[in-house]
């Protein structure tokens, strides 16, 4: 089973032939850029397509703490993405407050455990966009 740095490496090795499809559900790799070091970090992360935008959800398992890549497109929103062989510049936002709902059910159908890490959380967990640019 992939997992963090192995999956990230697989999946640019492969242009995602290993490593995409994971779990049942489809997988990106997001590099953000460290929001105090400067580099770039890339996480793998489960999405959905939203109309011509890709949706993950900033869920670190339900800890009570935003996961670093979260913090990181705060302070810097200018992302990489990579889909399959597709890498492109994004911006990422959290979803809004009117957005959220429809997004949560889009990501709990693909992934259910977001529910039980909301329930582990009092954070609410935050949905990104990321928009593609140019």
């Amino acid at each position: 089973m992939l997992y963090g740095k192995e999956h990230v490496q697989r999946y640019r090795e492969t242009n995602g032939a290993e490593g995409h499809d994971w779990n049942n559900t489809t997988v990106l790799l997001l590099t953000t850029k460290g929001r105090k070091s400067g580099r770039p970090y890339t996480t793998p992360l489960i999405y959905q397509k939203h109309g011509e935008d890709h949706v993950v959800v900033a869920s670190k398992g339900g800890d009570p703490d935003h996961p670093q890549w979260y913090k990181n497109l705060l302070a810097d929103p200018e992302v990489e993405v990579q889909v399959l062989g597709d890498k492109f510049p994004a911006r990422a936002r959290t979803a809004s407050p009117e957005e959220k709902p429809e997004l949560w059910g889009l990501m709990t159908r693909t992934w259910p455990d977001y529910d039980e890490y909301q329930k582990k959380t009092d954070r609410d967990i935050p949905i990104v966009v990321l928009e593609r640019v140019g």
